[in-house]
């Protein structure tokens, strides 16, 4: 196929767009007339209800006289013609006299639209037209301009995030060029969606820009993204994805092991145990800590085990890339925590301020009342989160008036050990924005310096050797959160030496596609609930985030006493369905003798980190059956997949039933501890593995006495005698 760019107009004054892979056709009216792939004709547009291409938006109408006929709101305007002059894209709307100039940038694999500039004329900010008085306005009154704008037919797939809709055949994706593009999708009543890019007042107007591309199906639209990224010099997002190591395990270490001296050698003891190759540091074990992880989040000093810092992590990471481990950091880029520098005793300037509030009156030393001229409806009421910032002081208040005079009431000055000082009268303050997750930090403004300097910190100790990060507490932003979480998060990794080969976070927005290619990891579920939540969360984004060309974490797991093997099987080959990791929570040296069936439990996670790599398609989709169980066998030099289903069995015992080679064969462990079982069948084989050595049984009275503890292997010809003996067996 030749690489054709062109843009040019036909006879009726329509606009066509061209590329090597499609062709879009824009009429005289603004309104799209076709998306046509050139390798098979398809036409991806959806016509029911055409929509314009561009429009813009404003807060109300500024226009006198268009103020004067229509309701003072939110108001959009459509496009209603374009001309293409001298290259550029001449674009005028419904109602407003001003226009705006697209600009647009053909490759072979995107193209990208460019708001270039508006178009102003002498007459264009007239109060009444031709009296020649003039607003004292010189930058259209546009809040949000629509940037591209178009309806496709749905396909197979939708990727929300990506904002991409594809199948084997063809794809089609409108995506940002930076964090400030706002990037999303309206759902049409026929099925049918609008693909759409905003540029946004207060953040990017004019020079903002996105990207349209199409594309002959699923991995052509990655090749593009991937020409795409490199142009850009961005984050290589299809790459990293591309990375199947990146698709395996990892062990999460956390700060608990800064004071165990045993700490390295049995970390990677485990990481052995259950084949696992990544190694996640949280924070903690780098840097100082405190009760809690969260209170001095921001401070970031490095602890004891690293006097020297970057130069002794540098040594530490050596030794663990020596033993075949790679490392990763964990880390909060938004929390400043409230027992940090930037917290007491004086309030940094820049924390973030969910609300504003001007003092009505002067604030002494001794005053518990604070009176304000805003409304105060709706402040937090939480009893730890009613906290007031005015200079470097923050109150905590009691509650507030709902009426004039308005006041905060029963305050407590010097909260969190702040200084307390006299404000005066006009002083700006508001309600400290402080975490939702323990209110043990608060979050930074993101439209200050402070996220440069923490952002700063964190690339210090990760650019010591760490290859992989996790971006915790991501959702940690104030709105417009689909900008802030992008931005915050690449305005950290961009000070990486080495980009990482792929990122993880606790939330995503639209731009972060480019280098969050591990999606997200999912956090703690607790025993009894654990197959039912994983089914219910990880197992089903896992299924979405295909759509988006990523996959998910379905950790992290963490070895709760009770935890036993048949558990991590459902979950390590739910994980395996979809190409997906785990992320195992370390055990501490005192937690791991707590679980009696931990050398079972690392077990199952070494066979399905190993046998991943040979899993069939066919395979996969029947793991991707909930309802159903299955587990591994060491057969061999090799490993076998095999349905299971769970087995009644006396108190305290589990046990799993599986036919295989013409015999019956149950797979049994004790729960908790161990026990002698009486069987009332004999001439059983038992072993401590499917081929493994021949367990110790004895005959008394008649029955098959077994000891159970680890996981064992009972295999008997009838399998109706074998299920009725274990359903029947009798604990001594």
């Amino acid at each position: 196929m030749s690489n054709v760019k062109r843009l040019y107009s036909n006879p009726d004054g329509s606009i066509v767009i061209e590329n090597r892979h499609f062709t879009l056709t824009v009429g005289k009216n603004a309104l799209a007339e076709g998306l046509i792939l050139k390798k098979n004709g398809r036409d991806l547009l959806d016509k029911s209800a055409p929509i314009p291409v561009f429009s813009l938006m404003e807060n109300r109408p500024f226009n006198n006289e268009i103020k004067l006929m229509y309701p003072n709101k939110r108001t959009t305007f459509g496009a209603k013609s374009v001309e293409l002059v001298d290259g550029r894209i001449k674009v005028y709307f419904d109602l407003v006299s001003f226009g705006a100039w697209v600009d647009v940038e053909i490759e072979d694999e995107y193209v990208i639209f460019r708001l270039g500039d508006f178009i102003i004329t002498a007459t264009d900010f007239e109060m009444v037209p031709g009296a020649g008085y003039k607003l004292n306005m010189d930058v259209p009154p546009v809040q949000e301009f629509r940037l591209l704008s178009l309806s496709v037919n749905r396909m197979k797939n939708f990727g929300q995030w990506l904002n991409v809709t594809w199948d084997d055949d063809a794809a089609v994706a409108v995506i940002g060029t930076s964090t400030a593009t706002r990037i999303d999708h309206e759902n049409r009543d026929n099925g049918a969606l609008t693909l759409t890019a905003d540029a946004i007042r207060g953040i990017k107007l004019v020079g903002c820009s996105c990207a349209l591309i199409c594309t002959e199906g699923g991995e052509s639209m990655l090749d593009a993204i991937d020409a795409f990224e490199e142009a850009l010099d961005l984050p290589r997002g299809v790459k990293s994805r591309r990375d199947p190591s990146n698709n395996t395990s990892i062990l999460r270490v956390s700060g608990y092991y800064v004071h165990e001296p045993e700490s390295f050698d049995y970390v990677i003891d485990v990481a052995k145990k259950c084949g696992i190759k990544k190694m996640l540091f949280y924070k903690e074990y780098f840097f100082e800590t405190s009760r809690d992880g969260y209170l001095v989040c921001g401070d970031y000093r490095y602890n004891d085990r690293f006097p020297n810092g970057p130069s002794d992590v540098k040594a530490f990471l050596d030794k663990i890339k020596a033993a075949g481990i790679t490392p990763g950091l964990h880390f909060l880029q938004t929390h400043i925590g409230i027992e940090s520098s930037y917290v007491t005793p004086a309030a940094d300037h820049r924390l973030n301020l969910t609300r504003h509030f001007t003092l009505a009156k002067p604030l002494s030393e001794t005053d518990t009342t604070v009176y304000v001229e805003q409304p105060t409806a709706d402040a937090p009421m939480h009893p730890d989160c009613r906290v007031l910032q005015f200079g470097g002081e923050l109150i905590h208040y009691e509650s507030y008036t709902t009426e004039p005079p308005y006041a905060f009431i029963g305050c407590k000055r010097g909260h969190f050990g702040t200084y307390v000082t006299e404000h005066p009268l006009g002083q700006i303050g508001g309600t400290l924005d402080v975490s939702e997750f323990g209110a043990t930090s608060v979050y930074v403004d993101q439209n200050t310096s402070l996220q440069d300097e923490i952002s700063a910190k964190i690339a210090g100790l990760y650019n010591c050797g760490f290859e992989f990060c996790y971006m915790d507490g991501s959702e940690g932003t104030p709105p417009p959160h689909d900008y802030h979480v992008s931005n915050a998060q690449y305005r950290t990794i961009k000070l990486f030496k080495n980009p990482p080969r792929f990122c993880e976070g606790a939330a995503k927005s639209h731009f972060g596609w480019h280098w969050m290619s591990g999606g997200n990891a999912f956090d703690v579920f607790k025993t009894a609930t654990f197959k039912k939540h994983l089914t219910e969360f990880p197992f089903d984004e896992a299924r979405q985030m295909k759509e988006d060309f990523t996959r998910v974490d379905f950790g992290w797991w963490h070895l709760f006493p009770d935890i036993e093997p048949d558990i991590y099987e459902f979950g390590a080959s739910r994980a395996a369905a979809y190409d997906c990791p785990l992320t195992f929570i370390c055990p501490t040296t005192v937690q791991q003798p707590q679980n009696k069936r931990a050398k079972d439990n690392f077990e199952v996670i070494r066979r399905w980190e190993e046998y991943r790599p040979e899993l069939t398609e066919e395979q996969k989709v029947l793991l991707r059956d909930p309802q159903k169980e299955y587990t591994l066998l060491e057969i061999g030099d090799g490993m076998e997949m095999v349905y299971y289903e769970r087995l009644t069995a006396p108190e305290g015992i589990t046990a799993y039933g599986f036919e295989h080679n013409g015999k019956y064969h149950v797979t049994l462990w004790h729960k908790r501890d161990s026990a002698k079982l009486a069987l009332s069948c004999g001439n059983i084989s038992y072993r401590d593995e499917y081929e493994g050595n021949e367990l110790p049984r004895e005959t008394t009275d008649g029955k098959t006495v077994i000891t159970v503890s680890d996981k064992a292997y009972i295999t008997l010809s009838s399998k109706d005698e074998l299920i009725n003996a274990i359903a029947d067996a009798v604990i001594l």
